[in-house]
């Protein structure tokens, strides 16, 4: 089945990107004969007397549909049944899709197709939350780590005794172990002297 399937597929592939005034009779009368096959193929009635199949094993019917996707007759029968300019095919391409889902149930499809979501979405979910446990517990760890209060922090100190401008003590912003190299001048911007009125 999957190597007719190929097969149909391939003169359908080749005739159908060609534009409808370009194709000869024959190309159109190929189309209709593959179309027409392909729609008596999945015609033909379940015989379960003839099959017997284990419960859960998949069906002729639902061998036939898998060899179809397979070959990609799926796709071209999506392509021929939304192209404007095949609107000719289109009540073949519906009896096609008709009679793929001859023996489905509308409500299981839908709650399989659901089943299906909710697991994946499920699934996401938790491995979402992993992830942001092991992004918490590394940013606590990360936290840990680094020191309270960060190190370019000197603090501000009183200097008691020695007066600023306006009889106040002086503040000094720098950390306690800069507090020998202290001036007035700390922080001021030096006088640039010419080379010529420098000292010899």
């Amino acid at each position: 089945v999957p190597m007719v399937g190929r097969g149909l597929c391939g003169p359908l592939t080749a005739l159908s990107p060609q534009d409808w005034e370009q194709r000869q009779e024959e190309d159109t009368l190929l189309i209709e004969r593959i179309l027409l096959l392909v729609r008596n193929v999945l015609h033909v009635p379940p015989d379960p007397a003839e099959e017997q199949g284990v419960d859960g094993d998949a069906s002729v019917h639902d061998r036939v549909l898998w060899a179809l996707h397979i070959s990609g007759m799926d796709d071209l029968l999506k392509f021929l049944a939304s192209a404007q300019a095949e609107q000719q095919w289109a009540l073949h391409v519906l009896e096609i899709i008709s009679l793929m889902f001859r023996d489905q149930n509308p409500e299981e499809l839908a709650a399989l197709g659901q089943g299906q979501v909710a697991a994946e979405h499920g699934e996401d979910t938790r491995e979402l939350e992993t992830l942001r446990q092991r992004e918490l517990a590394e940013k606590r760890a990360r936290a840990l780590q680094r020191p309270s209060r960060h190190s370019r922090f000197g603090g501000s100190y009183v200097l008691q005794g020695l007066k600023a401008i306006g009889d106040r003590d002086v503040v000094f912003h720098k950390g306690l172990h800069n507090l020998k190299s202290y001036s007035h001048d700390l922080g001021k911007e030096q006088r640039r002297v010419p080379r010529r009125r420098q000292a010899a």
